[in-house]
């Protein structure tokens, strides 16, 4: 782009522009008001609503749009924080001795409304820092001044919208007649700067799009999430619960949730033993001096729960935030050769990390959580191989549990900004290649993201879409040249020489608690017949059949088959709702009939009658349902 062309020229126009729907403009890798001017040659990529990134534009330039409303509303309100989060936005208030709930969000919306059609435009201004503080200290707002006083000196941006002006780094979108549906979803309490000694701000969270339908979908979707919520089927199934006693964010799994985890532990495990994994331990704590060679500690100390010194000898131990130190010390145990190589360790290791209390949610945010981790130490020559033999890997465990809506996110460092990471750019470089390499050779989806690797090296994030057309991240494959110069990993050559090996990070589910958050709320509960902690139900009509009833139980559960004798004296109607809320399955109904015939009549879930049939026919529909979701890895 030529030097000393506008943001309007980057559109080609400004109503050329809009008609594209163009929201705003990334400039060199950084996001820009199109308006803006730019004033030496740059690459320039514009963005629209179906962009990431636009759509972050569009949600922060709708929290100052409610700031504004508010404003109006209730004037000498003051303001914190206004960000775009990952559905919508949110921004943090201090009504002072006003009072305000939930039941005023719709006058605020009607008011957002009434001034999004006034179509004002976001003007950005640049002013000295001693302006900035001068201007918030007139309007007597403690909370901006805070702000202000923590940048560095120098120039300082500002966003005018209509009479609201704010503190503010932009992104805008041009003007606020994009803004066409609103809603305001809910109202909740957080200290400011998310520390408790602090004054206790309104939180105001909502949501904007630039169409009505738009929103009448994502409303629906949102009351089809709260069907699905985990958290409240966790309950219902009975997988898991937590205890403030215990610890928050710490999950307690429950015998039904223990017996579905350990399914697919046991699922991961069989098909790692085929792909030539070994099995490892490690402790739950490690020596911070561990993290500090790793780099993790200078990365993650402040995330993680902080070093304990022992008693007496004055050594200083971690709760262990991750696995991939410990794995680097067990490849040092003996010399290694290429013939060696690759060497694959994999361990379910649990790890700790701090989360905020506010942060906290079911089984997505966790302080302790366990990780199907898996660490390939191999040769530079083998890299591609092995990444390529993890994505097989994934897209097994993908088809198996119904994921089949997924994209992979090429995950790189940010140029721009290379002290976030460590390594030299010729190791990022190569590994970079590598991995688009691997995910091209094995036709993959892909969508490149700057600036979303790990600190040690890119990855390969598979971005998955649930039955409702949310985004999960489920899956990551991490090569990383870094490690094992850290640790200093070393393996002979066919040259005789010292090597240093590559180190491929892997895990498909993520986290254990994560991925079955997400599974359970992708399938509403309604878990396969493999996985699931009851496949049958048997039910007799009443207490007269009890004893065939249990001889039925009884053979199924010497063919393998899981589930529950439902013997209490209700009605059969009462025992098949009671088994549908449980979503079992499958319901064997045994009276008169199936007993003098020696036959079972079968129900399945969500569907109704199946039939009356041999107990031997029953055993074979289902353990072909099993084994046509488990094809061999």
């Amino acid at each position: 782009m030529p030097a000393g062309s506008t943001g309007y020229d980057i559109a080609l126009n400004i109503s050329e522009g809009l008609a594209r729907n163009v929201i705003s403009a990334k400039v060199n890798g950084e996001v820009w008001d199109i308006s803006r001017p730019i004033h030496e040659d740059a690459h320039v990529q514009l963005l629209t609503w179906n962009d990431p990134e636009g759509k972050a534009t569009f949600w922060h330039s709708s929290a100052h749009l409610m700031a504004e409303a508010l404003e109006q509303l209730y004037p000498g309100i003051k303001f914190g924080i206004g960000p775009a989060i990952e559905q919508g936005f949110y921004y943090d208030i201090d009504f002072g001795d006003k009072q305000f709930d939930g039941a005023e969000l719709a006058k605020v919306e009607k008011k957002m409304l009434e001034l999004a059609q006034r179509k004002d435009t976001y003007n950005r201004k640049e002013i000295s820092k001693a302006e900035a503080l001068d201007y918030f200290k007139q309007k007597g707002d403690e909370y901006k001044i805070e702000l202000i006083s923590d940048l560095e000196d120098g120039t300082i941006t500002f966003y005018e919208v209509g009479d609201f002006v704010d503190l503010c780094r932009g992104p805008h979108i041009p003007n606020t007649g994009l803004i066409k549906a609103i809603k305001l979803l809910n109202v909740a309490g957080a200290y400011w700067r998310g520390d408790e000694k602090n004054k206790m701000l309104t939180r105001i969270y909502g949501i904007t799009f630039p169409k009505q339908k738009e929103l009448k979908a994502y409303l629906h979707r949102l009351e089809e999430a709260k069907k699905r919520d985990h958290r409240k089927l966790g309950r219902e199934l009975e997988l898991f619960a937590f205890s403030e006693k215990v610890g928050m964010g710490l999950p307690l799994w429950l015998p039904k949730g223990t017996m579905l985890r350990e399914r697919l532990e046991t699922f991961m495990r069989n098909a790692q033993v085929k792909a030539g994994y070994e099995p490892v331990i490690t402790p739950h704590i490690g020596s911070k001096q561990l993290y500090i060679t790793s780099g993790h500690y200078e990365k993650y100390g402040a995330d993680s729960f902080q070093p304990i010194a022992t008693p007496h000898e004055g050594e200083e131990f971690m709760l262990k935030p991750m696995n991939c130190p410990h794995h680097c010390e067990i490849y040092k145990v003996k010399p290694r050769s290429y013939k060696d190589l690759p060497l694959r360790l994999a361990e379910f290791g649990t790890v700790y990390r701090y989360e905020q209390h506010g942060e906290l949610h079911g089984l997505t945010r966790v302080r302790g959580f366990t990780q199907d981790d898996a660490h390939i130490f191999c040769r530079p020559d083998q890299v591609k191989e092995e990444f390529v033999k993890v994505i097989d890997l994934v897209l097994y465990v993908f088809g198996a549990l119904g994921f089949e809506d997924y994209t992979a996110q090429v995950s790189l460092r940010d140029p721009q900004n290379k002290e976030k990471y460590i390594g030299r750019d010729a190791l990022w470089q190569q590994a970079e290649k590598e991995i688009q390499e691997a995910a091209d050779e094995r036709g993959l989806k892909t969508v490149t993201v700057v600036g979303e690797a790990a600190f040690y090296g890119p990855k390969l994030d598979f971005m998955v879409r649930d039955a409702i057309g949310r985004q999960w991240q489920l899956g990551t494959i991490q090569v990383d040249y870094n490690l094992p110069e850290r640790f200093e990993l070393e393996y002979v050559g066919a040259d005789n020489q010292k090597h240093r090996p590559v180190m491929i990070h892997r895990a498909p589910f993520g986290s254990m608690e994560r991925f079955v958050a997400v599974l359970t709320e992708h399938c509403g509960g309604n878990f396969p017949v493999w996985l699931t902690p009851d496949q049958i139900a048997v039910l007799p009509i009443s207490e007269k059949f009890a004893a065939y009833a249990t001889h039925i139980y009884e053979r199924l559960k010497q063919q393998g088959i899981r589930g529950l004798l439902d013997n209490r004296d209700e009605k059969i109607g009462r025992k098949i709702r009671d088994a549908e809320v449980k979503k079992i399955p499958y319901m064997i109904i045994v009276g008169e009939q199936e007993q003098e015939q020696e036959q079972v009549s079968v129900r399945k879930h969500g569907m109704g009658d199946v039939g009356v049939m041999p107990l031997e026919d029953f055993v074979e529909i289902l353990q072909n349902e099993v084994k046509s979701a488990l094809q061999e890895f």
